[in-house]
């Protein structure tokens, strides 16, 4: 099993690809460039270019265009040997949250976050530069209905991450306030908490379920991706 840092190559494939299409100027003559564009004396930073802005916008049409392109893709369930799921371990505000790792590209040191004129919707919170790549950012937080509120631990050890998921259409950047990592659950417990209910738990949750003595939310990924998708068109 990768680590949770190491590069998923296929992911980092779709995040360029999205991207060939784009005219990335800001890697050429830009601020991550040799700094020749004549616009940069009065915008300083490319961030504040019209330019930037256009090309940040194309890269979110694209997910309205290509939703007919799709069909539905089967869950491949595990065969019954396997006792076990891997889960991703994160920190939202004060809730542990648990989402399959099949969904994950990479987790990543945090980016600066680009704020977008005339907002799509609540959750997105702009696009971040990933390798040279735009990538859109959401908040688990509004999409969850959760506490927006940071809460830090003991010993300021704890470094905030991004979570790089791959979306129907392509990945999607979402900031968390910790991980702890990807860990093996025993199978018997998640369908335990699935069985339990979750009309309580909140919105996208599959169960709720005991972990090194918390209280850890098991996220359905299916409903958290279509989510996704939808507040990106």
């Amino acid at each position: 099993m990768s680590s949770p840092n190491a590069l998923d190559t296929a992911g980092l494939a779709l995040t360029m690809d999205d991207t060939q299409a784009i005219d990335d100027c800001w890697n050429r003559i830009g601020i991550h460039g040799d700094k020749s564009c004549p616009l940069l004396a009065d915008h300083i930073h490319c961030r504040n270019c019209s330019v930037y802005s256009a090309a940040a916008t194309r890269l979110l049409d694209r997910y309205a265009l290509q939703q007919d392109d799709h069909r539905p893709v089967a869950d491949t369930q595990a065969n019954e040997d396997i006792v076990t799921r891997s889960l991703l371990i994160f920190r939202l505000g004060e809730e542990w949250l648990g989402i399959a790792t099949r969904c994950l590209v990479e987790v990543a040191t945090l980016h600066p976050i680009h704020s977008l004129p005339h907002q799509r919707s609540r959750a997105l919170l702009g696009v971040a530069n990933v390798r040279g790549a735009l990538v859109a950012c959401l908040s688990l937080v509004e999409l969850l209905g959760l506490d927006a509120i940071s809460h830090g631990t003991p010993g300021g050890r704890i470094m905030p991450r991004m979570l790089i998921i791959a979306a129907q259409d392509g990945p999607v950047v979402v900031p968390v306030d910790e991980v702890d990592g990807i860990h093996a659950i025993d199978e018997r417990t998640l369908t335990a908490a699935s069985a339990s209910g979750t009309q309580a738990s909140g919105r996208f949750t599959q169960g709720v379920l005991q972990w090194k003595g918390r209280s850890l939310r098991w996220l359905d990924e299916a409903q958290l991706l279509s989510a996704v998708t939808r507040s990106l068109t």
